[in-house]
This record gives C-alpha cells, sequence and structure tokens, in this order.
C-alpha cells in the first residue's frame, strides 16, 4: 500500500469519525433552554434579529437560548415580567420578551 493510498484511509476514517459526533464534548449533558440568556449571551442562531452567538437584544428573549445542565431548563428561577406573569425556560422558542421590529 503506498502512502498516498494510506493518508487516503487514515483521512477517510478521522471524516467518518468526525461525522459521528452530534454535540461537541462540552456540550454533553446540557440541552438548549429558550427565553433565559441575558442580552448578548446567547448561543449561536437565536431567531430572526440575530446572526449567531452574543447577538440577543433583550434578556430572557424567548427565541434565545443557552446551554443549560440537562433538566434543569424548565425550573430555572427567573425574575417576573413586568406585569408580574411568571417566566420560565422552554425547551423550545418561546414568543416573549421578543425585539421590536
Amino acid at each position: 500500500m503506498s502512502i498516498q493510498t494510506k493518508h487516503l484511509a487514515l483521512a477517510g476514517a478521522l471524516a467518518a469519525g468526525l461525522a459521528q459526533m452530534t454535540l461537541p464534548a462540552h456540550a454533553a449533558g446540557q440541552e438548549k433552554c429558550f427565553g433565559v440568556a441575558m442580552a448578548g449571551q446567547n448561543g449561536c442562531a437565536a431567531g430572526p434579529g440575530t446572526t449567531c452567538a452574543g447577538t440577543s437584544k433583550l434578556d430572557y428573549q424567548g427565541n434565545a437560548w443557552l446551554l443549560v445542565p440537562e433538566g434543569t431548563c424548565t425550573t430555572m428561577e427567573l425574575p417576573a415580567m413586568a406585569d408580574g406573569t411568571p417566566r420560565m425556560g422552554s425547551l423550545t422558542a418561546l414568543d416573549r420578551d421578543l425585539p421590536e421590529g
């Protein structure tokens, strides 16, 4: 087997291994939690009006997510909304605390 063939085989094996990864190692045991991030502290792609991590405009923006320890999202204590309605984290995007526009 030529050296070039060995390198191609190694590259193929490496690519196959990388393709099996679904979450980065730091995200293992964590889940996306919407509506809990402070402005500018969200994870990537927080919905309309954002492009990537750190682009949310409002505290607790409903379509912005943050990685939190698995199983804690919906039980996190958050301050109530201005009208007194309780805020809760969600495993899906929320239609609250969204930037105007």
